[in-house]
């Protein structure tokens, strides 16, 4: 669909690359925000193994989607937010005016999902 992106899957990783002590990695928004994100890609890659589910990425210019769930003809989009939501989701306009109509669009984090609740269940309660 597009070009990857990074995914640590390991979050320990994340925090091991800063300067930050331990308590102090959650006071960085912009660090929070690579966290969740991370902590969301690496549930939907194993709660999908072996499932028949395809996860990606998808950008066009500077519009992108965080993750593209595809099972089949069965397209979910899912897009993370750690933060308030500003402006809508113009990557996910974007994706179905290139690619038409995904079945599901789904926002975790604040205004949506609780992190909690999508983490509870596996990939395929999504697509």
């Amino acid at each position: 669909m597009s070009e990857p992106s990074f995914q640590v899957l390991n979050t320990p990783l994340l925090t091991a690359s800063t300067e930050l002590d331990p308590g102090e990695h959650l006071l960085d928004l912009e660090l929070q925000g690579c966290l969740v994100e991370s902590a969301v890609g690496a549930h939907l890659l194993n709660t999908s193994a072996g499932t028949g589910i395809e996860v990606f990425y998808w950008r066009e210019g500077d519009r992108e989607v965080d993750f593209v769930l595809r099972k089949g003809r069965s397209v979910a989009l899912i897009e993370v937010k750690s933060g308030r939501l500003r402006g809508g989701l113009p990557g996910m306009d974007a994706f179905e005016k290139v690619h038409g109509r995904a079945r599901r669009r789904l926002l975790v984090g604040e205004g949506g999902i609780p992190l909690e609740e999508f983490l509870r269940l596996p990939a395929g309660e999504w697509v």
